[in-house]
């Protein structure tokens, strides 16, 4: 997988913050040497985040994000502010573009309030240099200010610099999703079934994040269909060390590999390697205790078209029902869809967020769990109905 190929929940989330006017669009345009967003004199030209996946040197893979002014005025200026702050949602690392000749307004003063808040590192890009009076009259760069002009690309490696020590301190590269696991030379078995959702040609992102660990971790990785999974494991001279398989297909491979060898699923992997396992773990036991008329809401990262056996809107649901043998009500959401309030629902099962970053799936466990509102996902929902909840995690609880 090349790197213009990075999947969104993989890249570094960096967004443009500030008032109106104060040149967000213009120092984005210059930082990535592409007109990616639309420059005026006329305040609140960008009325809408404006998303760009790119590489970006020395960053890498990143998502660059212009957002409108943190000051618009009226009642639609009101709702692009509640966009921009959803962007804090899934925001890695924050700029903040303010003016060269001014202290900071009150306005920007909030938004480092709400970047310390969210734990976002942030950097105060003081622009507009270009209108200072004199060249001496430019304090030096400090440890996060940086002074730049977008019209005179003055302080723009300065401020990618910046960003690259700013990249090293989140946690996006930090975790593996399977590499800790394993062995060098371990053989891991793949249980990939044909996912219907899956565009033709393609394998889900868990299975391709799964492999390129495998191998970045000098391991072996078998690939194989749920249908082919008892000839493969007949066709191995030495037993797998671990066998991940679809959550679809989790009961049929339960049966099917020795309880000796350790088992778990690719979206109870994803709970891990986007950090909140723990919470869906102890989510999931308000299944056992869902009554007649509660509210589940299944959610989902990404979008695409619903097959006539979609898990989230057909299989999640049928399963429910049976285990609990009761009469549920069930809401979707999808992409940025997910609701603020969530008070109306007993139950939350969320996918295992692979087309979202950490920080909004994070956010997204946060807000329940504020709520009183259990959160877990569809991994490991289906283990726990299916009975195999216990092995599925003991490869990762007994890993050390």
């Amino acid at each position: 997988m090349s790197l213009n190929d990075t999947p969104v929940g993989e890249r570094l989330n960096i967004a443009f913050f500030g008032c109106r006017n104060a040149g967000k669009s213009s120092l984005v345009n210059a930082i990535t040497n592409q007109d990616l967003s639309v420059v005026s004199d006329i305040k609140g030209t960008t009325t809408d985040p404006v998303k760009k996946s790119m590489e970006l040197l020395p960053l890498g893979p990143v998502i660059i994000i212009d957002t409108p002014g943190f000051d618009d005025e009226g009642d639609l200026g009101e709702k692009r502010i509640e966009k921009t702050k959803k962007i804090l949602n899934s925001c890695n690392i924050a700029i903040l573009v303010t003016e060269a000749d001014r202290n900071l307004n009150k306005k920007e003063e909030e938004l480092i309030l709400l970047f310390k808040e969210k734990n976002i590192p942030y950097i105060i890009a003081k622009n507009k240099v270009d209108k200072v009076d004199k060249v001496d009259n430019i304090p030096q760069n400090e440890d996060n200010i940086v002074y730049v002009s977008a019209i005179e690309k003055f302080g723009i490696e300065e401020l990618k610099n910046t960003i690259g020590k700013l990249s090293n301190k989140t946690k996006q590269n930090e975790v593996k999703f399977v590499g800790d696991l394993i062995k060098k030379n371990d053989l891991v078995v793949l249980v990939t079934p044909i996912d219907s959702a899956a565009p033709k040609g393609r394998m889900i992102m868990p299975q391709q994040l799964a492999i390129r660990d495998i191998i970045d971790s000098n391991a072996i990785a078998v690939v194989t269909k749920e249908t082919q999974l008892v000839e493969t494991l007949k066709s191995l001279k030495r037993e797998p060390a671990i066998v991940i398989t679809d959550s679809q297909v989790f009961e049929k491979v339960n049966k099917i590999v020795p309880q000796n060898i350790k088992l778990t699923s690719f979206s109870i992997l994803m709970a891990r390697y986007k950090g909140f396992l723990d919470q869906a773990l102890d989510g999931v036991k308000a299944i056992n205790n869902l009554k007649n008329g509660n509210n589940i809401l299944i959610s989902e990262g990404c979008t695409h078209h619903r097959q006539c056996d979609d898990i989230g809107s057909v299989k999640l649901p049928k399963w429910l029902k049976e285990y609990t043998k009761k009469e549920l009500n069930f809401e979707w959401s999808s992409g940025n869809g997910f609701p603020e309030n969530l008070s109306k629902f007993d139950l939350i099962i969320h996918c295992g967020g692979c087309m979202l970053n950490s920080n909004e799936v994070i956010y997204r466990m946060e807000n329940a769990k504020k709520q009183n509102v259990p959160f877990t996902n569809y991994g490991i929902s289906i283990a726990h109905m299916k009975g195999i909840l216990e092995r599925s995690i003991n490869p990762i609880i007994y890993s050390n």
